[in-house]
């Protein structure tokens, strides 16, 4: 079997996580198994569907490297394709037009709610053999819908949730075009899959209700069912389910607080699908890895202080060249000339293993990029001892002839420390107070490195002359 999956989104809202988990198990698998995976936009709903809501769809796909085979191909483009099946299966008999009107319809439901019947739709359209169709109303376009078997059951072999059975009795005759010819959205999908031979189809479970009305059409116009897998639910941090209504970002929210695509997709990967105790992982090993078997049953749990947690992860094991070319326009939204100054990569090197996101780097590189500290007298002698001035002109004197690495700082540091027999912050705080007015830095023989010995000697020099 050549192994073919979908993604098939609405553009009618951005693409939060939960979304994009449904387009990475799906990308995942096909790639796994060496097969093709289509974007397909399901975009029939005209009032709400909108271009926009495509670009974000396709610029999150490809920030997060889930590459397409195939695609995007839009259902709307596909229009002539659905009316021709429509026909086919009128001419077949499989479906049939309902005159019933909306008035109509919503009266039959109120009676049936009235006695506690579930509402559905009388199948007083339904052609039958020995039964006389009311008269064709005047004025009124009919709806298409599918004769959907009576009697018997749909049962399929869900790789997630297992074996599912539904009754027919459950489910009515389905509309597959409304009056205005325009296809809904259960028999496209159909349609898409049988022309695009998707062979496993995997999303959400909230369209598990739609798999037996999907099944049924499928099975009518001669179709080989595919494997569902229907992933269970991303909940928010408080429980819910994830959507923009309850607080969801979108994945460009994620993008501009400066989270990295591979944190977000390693993070995506583990919303439902484990191997071993493996928490972080390369693009690489989850597609060598991944299966259907190892999905989870219960909803995730989107928790925000794990991804923070990932990302630092991959920030700490990130190269500067590529972490400095992605903080750049961060650095630049605060106003940092990263051109006009210490070498941004070294800087970007240097802050990195303490940062979350991006925005925490470009926010730290700044200690970097401000002029020289102008020192008030009161300030020095609050933050700058008496006592250690001693010291620190024999610091200036040595890191005048030392060489300008780090080691070399490290022991002209501890040089002055054994002759004045004192500990370390005793001296590395007046000095980071003298060249940043700042006591929050990374280690001082590293920030020597990155700040320059002659800047630093001429920033020491000034606070005790």
């Amino acid at each position: 079997m050549h192994i073919r999956t979908r993604f098939a989104p609405s553009p009618t809202g951005f693409i939060h996580l939960g979304n994009l988990r449904s387009a990475l198990y799906p990308w995942a698998f096909a790639r796994h198994n060496k097969g093709a995976f289509i974007l397909r936009i399901e975009d029939t709903d005209l009032e709400r569907s909108s271009q926009e809501a495509v670009d974000v769809i396709i610029e999150s796909m490809a920030w997060l490297g889930l590459d397409l085979d195939e695609g995007p191909i839009y259902q709307m483009q596909r229009i002539d394709r659905y009316r021709e099946v429509i026909k086919q299966m009128l001419e077949a008999g499989l479906a049939y037009p309902c005159y019933m009107s909306e008035e109509e319809l919503n009266r039959l439901r109120d009676v049936q709610m009235v006695n506690k019947e579930k509402p559905r739709y009388n199948g007083l359209w339904r052609p039958e053999e020995g039964k006389a169709l009311p008269p064709i109303p005047q004025g009124i376009l009919p709806v298409i819908r599918f004769k959907n078997p009576i009697g018997g059951s749909v049962t399929w072999d869900d790789a997630v949730k297992g074996q599912i059975e539904i009754s027919n009795d459950e489910l009515d005759d389905l509309v597959i075009a409304r009056p205005d010819g325009t296809p809904t959205y259960n028999f496209c999908v159909v349609v898409d899959d049988l022309d695009m031979k998707i062979t496993h189809v995997i999303r959400g479970d909230d369209h598990v209700n739609n798999t037996p009305r999907q099944i049924n059409i499928m099975k009518a116009l001669g179709g080989i069912t595919p494997i569902y897998a229907h992933l269970p639910t991303v909940l928010n941090d408080a429980g819910e389910k994830m959507s923009k209504r309850n607080g969801a970002m979108s994945v460009r929210d994620y993008q501009k607080a400066g989270f990295l695509p591979e944190a977000i997709l390693n993070y995506l990967a583990r919303l439902g699908w484990s191997h071993g105790d493996a928490e972080v992982f390369t693009k690489e090993q989850f597609i060598q890895w991944f299966d259907l078997e190892s999905l989870g049953r219960s909803p995730a749990q989107h928790n925000p202080e794990k991804l923070l947690w990932l990302n630092h992860q991959y920030i700490q094991h990130s190269d500067a060249i590529r972490l400095a070319e992605l903080t750049k326009p961060f650095a630049h939204e605060l106003g940092i000339d990263t051109e006009n100054g210490p070498d941004f990569v070294q800087v970007v090197g240097l802050m990195k293993d303490r940062a979350n996101t991006l925005i925490e780097i470009a926010e730290a590189t700044k200690l970097f990029y401000l002029p020289a500290p102008n020192h008030l007298p009161e300030k020095i002698a609050e933050n700058i001892p008496e006592a250690i001035v001693p010291a620190l002109k024999d610091l200036i004197k040595i890191l005048g002839n030392t060489e300008a690495t780090k080691e070399a700082y490290s022991a002209a540091f501890k040089q002055i420390l054994t002759q004045y027999q004192i500990k370390m912050p005793a001296l590395a705080m007046p000095v980071r107070y003298a060249l940043f007015a700042s006591t929050q830095t990374p280690a001082i023989d590293s920030v020597l490195v990155v700040l320059g010995k002659d800047e630093a000697i001429k920033r020491l020099s000034k606070v005790v002359s």
